[in-house]
C-alpha cells in the first residue's frame, strides 16, 4: 500500500477547494490555490533536473511558501528538510552537505547567509530564492525566483506512489549532545500524527482558524498546527514571530479558535498590560509543549481566557506528538497526559531496569507509530537510541502516577548531582514561578568543589517587580528541602530563548 504526505492537502482540496486554507496579512489562499501552486512546485523542481528521493531544504518562516514548498517535495516525492532561518552560513553548509540536500529554498531575508552556506556545498546544486512581492519573478543572481519557476511550471498531476516508510521530512535536532542530527520521519509517522491530532486530541472542524506562530520547520508547528489544519480542512492563520501584542490583535480580530505556544508565550499573552482590551472568546483549544508548562502560569491563562490549556509531549525524533493530556479525562496540571493510541511509554532507571513503582523517576522511552526510522547516516548513533525492540530513549527523566499520567522531571542531561543528591531543576522553577515577582526562571548546575555541582538560579522579574537574591534564597528554603533550593541567584532582563520561545539552558551553562 502507497502513502504520500501529500494526501493530506490533495483530499482537503477536493472537499472544499474554495475554503481559506491559509492566510499572512492580506494574502489568502483558498486550498485550490495552494494545492496547485503546490503540485507546480514539484513540476519545477522536475524541470530542474531533481529525482524521486533527492532531497530539498528549506529555509522559510511563518510564510504560505513553506507550506507550498513543503507539499511540493511531497509531491515531487522528494523528501523536505526544513531548516532553523537564524542559521549562520557555516551552520547553512553544514546542515545541507550533511543532509545530502540538492537544492534550498530560502527566504529573502535570510539570502545573504544562505548564499554564502550554499556557495560552499558543491553538491547543492540549485538555490532557489521565496519573495514577499508575488509580482516579482525575476532571478536574483546566481539563483532562481520560486515565483517564476511556478509561474512556468507544469503541475504535477497525480500524488505519487511512495510507502510509508519512506522519508518524507529529515527534521534536525537542536544538537543539544552535539553536532545536529537529521531524524528521518516517514510518510506514516507524519501522516498518522497529525491525522490523531485533528481527529482525536482536539477534534477539529473546518470552520476552526488555527493560529500558526510556533516556526513551521519546527515540529511542533509542522505538524499539530500546519498538518493538522490541513487534515481537517481548517484555515492556519500566519503570524511570522512572535509578539504579544499583535498575537492579541490576531486572536481577537480574526476570531482563532485553535492556539498552540510554549509556555513563554502564554506567560506573554497573560501578563500584557493590554490584554484585556481584546475578546478572545472565540478560543476554543489551546495547546502547550516543547518546554515544561509552569503549573502557575497554566491555572492563571485558564482562569483569565476560561479556556483548558491543554499539555502535550513529543520530541523531533517521535513526529513529534508522544502524550497528551486528552479531553474525555479531568487535566492534570504539570502533567504531560498519557500515551497516545498506538505509543508505548516506560521508564528505565540508570541500569536501564524498568521502573515499576509509581512516582519513581526514570528515563522516559517511548515505542510506536511515531518514533523515527533513524537518524540520516548515523547507524551509530540510531543504535544508541532506538533499542532491538524499538524502543527510543528520549533523555527525559519522568514519573507515572497511578492513573497513568506522566510526569516530566527533567532533562537528563539537566540533572544537577548535588553532594550525590539527584536535583531536578523542574522542580525548582516550579517553586520559582510561584513567588510573585518572578516572570522567568532557569535553574541550572554549576561547577562545586565541595558538592560537585551547585544549583544556580537565572531570573528575570516581572515589569515593575524586584527581588533580592536574598529574598529569592530565602524564599525556597521554605519550599524546598536543603539539598534542593539554589544557592547562587542571578537576576537577568531576560532569558535566552530558542526559536520556539523554549529557554535556552546550554546558552546559560555555557555563559
Amino acid at each position: 500500500m502507497s502513502l504520500n504526505l501529500a494526501a493530506i492537502l490533495h483530499d482537503a482540496t477536493q472537499r472544499n477547494p474554495e475554503k481559506t486554507a491559509i492566510r499572512l496579512g492580506g494574502m489568502t489562499l483558498t486550498y485550490g490555490a495552494l494545492d496547485g501552486y503546490a503540485r507546480k512546485f514539484a513540476g519545477a523542481l522536475a524541470e530542474l533536473g531533481l529525482k524521486r528521493g533527492q532531497h530539498v531544504a528549506l529555509m522559510l518562516p511563518n510564510v504560505p511558501h513553506f507550506t507550498i514548498a513543503y507539499y511540493g517535495g511531497q509531491y515531487a516525492a522528494c523528501p523536505i528538510v526544513p531548516l532553523n532561518v537564524l542559521l549562520t552560513a557555516d551552520e547553512i553548509a553544514y546542515h545541507l552537505e550533511d543532509s545530502d540536500a540538492v537544492a534550498l529554498v530560502v527566504w529573502e531575508g535570510f539570502y545573504e547567509a544562505a548564499k554564502k552556506g550554499f556557495a560552499r556545498v558543491p553538491t547543492c546544486q540549485h538555490l532557489i530564492v521565496a519573495k514577499a512581492d508575488l509580482s516579482d519573478t525575476a532571478d536574483p543572481e546566481g539563483a532562481k525566483s520560486m515565483i517564476g519557476l511556478i509561474g512556468s511550471a507544469e503541475p504535477v498531476a497525480e500524488v505519487p506512489a511512495t510507502m510509508p516508510d519512506d522519508t518524507a521530512v529529515i527534521l534536525y535536532t537542536s544538537g543539544t549532545t552535539g553536532r545536529p542530527k537529521g531524524a528521518e520521519l516517514t510518510h506514516f509517522n507524519l501522516f498518522y500524527n497529525s491525522e490523531y491530532v485533528a481527529s482525536h486530541l482536539i477534534p477539529l472542524k473546518s470552520d476552526d482558524v488555527m493560529f500558526a506562530v510556533l516556526p513551521l520547520f519546527h515540529s511542533f508547528g509542522q505538524t499539530v498546527i500546519q498538518n493538522g489544519a490541513l487534515h481537517a480542512g481548517a484555515t492556519i492563520l500566519l503570524q511570522a514571530r512572535f509578539e504579544a501584542l499583535e498575537t492579541l490583535k490576531l486572536l481577537s480580530e480574526h476570531k482563532v479558535t485553535v492556539f498552540a505556544g510554549v509556555p513563554t508565550m502564554y506567560f506573554a499573552l497573560l501578563n500584557h498590560p493590554e490584554a484585556d482590551a481584546f475578546d478572545l472568546s472565540s478560543l476554543r483549544y489551546c495547546m502547550t509543549g516543547g518546554a515544561a508548562m509552569p503549573v502557575e502560569v497554566m491555572n492563571a491563562f485558564d482562569a483569565k481566557y476560561k479556556v483548558n490549556i491543554l499539555e502535550g509531549y513529543g520530541l523531533s525524533e517521535t513526529s513529534p506528538v508522544a502524550s497528551f493530556n486528552v479531553l474525555d479525562r479531568p487535566k492534570k496540571a504539570g502533567s504531560i497526559g498519557i500515551p497516545i493510541r498506538g505509543v508505548d511509554f516506560r521508564l528505565l532507571d540508570n541500569d536501564g531496569n524498568v521502573v515499576t513503582d509509581l512516582d519513581t523517576p526514570g528515563e522516559i522511552c517511548i515505542k510506536g507509530h511515531n518514533v523515527m526510522k533513524g537518524y540520516y547516516k548515523r547507524p551509530e548513533a540510531t543504535a544508541q537510541s532506538i533499542n532491538e525492540g524499538g524502543w527510543f530513549r528520549s533523555g527525559d527523566i519522568g514519573t507515572r502516577d497511578s492513573d497513568g499520567f506522566y510526569f516530566i522531571v527533567d532533562r537528563k542531561k539537566d540533572m544537577i548531582i548535588r553532594g550525590g543528591f539527584n536535583v531536578y531543576p523542574r522542580e525548582i522553577e516550579e517553586t520559582l514561578y510561584a513567588h510573585p515577582a518572578i516572570a522567568e526562571a532557569a535553574v541550572i548546575g554549576i561547577p562545586d568543589e565541595r558538592s560537585g555541582e551547585e544549583v544556580k538560579a537565572v531570573l528575570a522579574c516581572k515589569p515593575g517587580q524586584s527581588a533580592t537574591p536574598e529574598e529569592i534564597i530565602a524564599y525556597c528554603k521554605e519550599h524546598l528541602a536543603a539539598y534542593k533550593y539554589p544557592r547562587v541567584v542571578e537576576f537577568v532582563d531576560a532569558l535566552p530563548k530558542g526559536p520556539t520561545g523554549k529557554i535556552l539552558k546550554r546558552a546559560l551553562r555555557e555563559s
